[in-house]
């Protein structure tokens, strides 16, 4: 699962960086997905493969910690860039003539720069507040690897202040995407039932339906495991939902996403295409208009 989830990004990344017909917003949200998604299982597969293979569980306090801030920071990424995919998607078909305006270079690196400082940014107050914490119930992390809640477990000390912390954070980063996700695809759903030919109404529907598969699995299993009360949690149940979201939804990402090929018609090229024959129009029709001379 790991090799498929390495070479399926990779691949993306180096179709996208090389074809030239690719450099749009959509592809460039991909990209970055498919970078998360390589770090994020980097940061818990190898660690967790030799552990397996060794018999060798050990690991130390700073690589644990190490390890708890990267997968926070990369799931937090994750959430905040699937929120803008689906963004991006609601103004390619709900606004498709001012795309270009709407999504244009700057903006576009804005949202994924923004993406990435927030999450790195809120993830350092999460490690500082857990690793202040006293372990003196047990060394042994009943996971596969060093996440919060799990960790959160083993300290004697009092972690209110940490769960409140994580409940406001997660809100914020889980459940504001998520809202943000919902409301654009109803406007897109909405957008798409509009149109009348069948054809054009399967290709909408084609673009968006396996964003919205991983963006389902990836923020069902967030709020399971982040947002609901640990007292409702079953035995090995945080084990199975963590396995979901840190290994298959990576490896699923490259197959559900848009697929990078040479000639593809997506809505911003065409955009692009309808904006300079209006444009050329335009220049001709003012040519003619000041050439024109009067009949006396």
């Amino acid at each position: 699962m790991y090799l498929v989830t390495l070479s399926g990004n990779f691949l993306i990344i180096i179709v996208v960086r090389f074809n030239s017909s690719l450099q749009t917003p959509m592809y460039f949200f991909l990209s970055n997905l498919a970078i998360i998604d390589l770090c994020f299982s980097t940061t818990i597969v190898p660690k967790l493969l030799k552990n397996t293979i060794s018999q060798d569980r050990t690991i130390s306090f700073l690589a644990c910690a190490t390890q708890m801030y990267f997968h926070l920071s990369l799931g937090s990424t994750e959430c905040l860039m699937l929120a803008v995919m689906a963004y991006d998607r609601y103004v390619a078909i709900c606004k498709p003539l001012h795309y270009n305006t709407i999504i244009d270079t700057r903006r576009r690196l804005g949202l994924a720069a923004g993406s990435w400082t927030l999450s790195f940014s809120f993830s350092v107050i999460h490690a500082v507040l857990t690793f202040r914490l006293s372990y003196c119930k047990s060394t042994q992390v009943n996971h596969y690897f060093c996440e919060m809640p799990p960790l959160l477990q083993l300290s004697c000390t009092d972690t209110w202040v940490n769960e409140l912390v994580l409940f406001i954070t997660g809100a914020f980063f889980t459940l504001c995407s998520f809202l943000l996700t919902l409301v654009s695809y109803i406007q897109i759903i909405s957008a798409i039932l509009k149109i009348h030919i069948t054809k054009g109404r399967l290709k909408a529907f084609s673009t968006c339906s396996s964003h919205l598969t991983v963006v389902s699995l990836y923020y069902g299993t967030v709020v399971c495991m982040y947002m609901s009360p640990r007292s409702s949690h079953l035995p090995g149940q945080d084990k199975v939902l963590s396995i979901l979201y840190t290994v298959v939804t990576p490896m699923l990402n490259p197959f559900y996403g848009p697929v990078p090929r040479t000639g593809l018609h997506i809505p911003e090229i065409k955009n692009k295409k309808r904006e300079e024959k209006i444009k050329k129009e335009k220049e001709l029709t003012v040519y003619f208009q000041l050439t024109e001379i009067p009949l006396i």
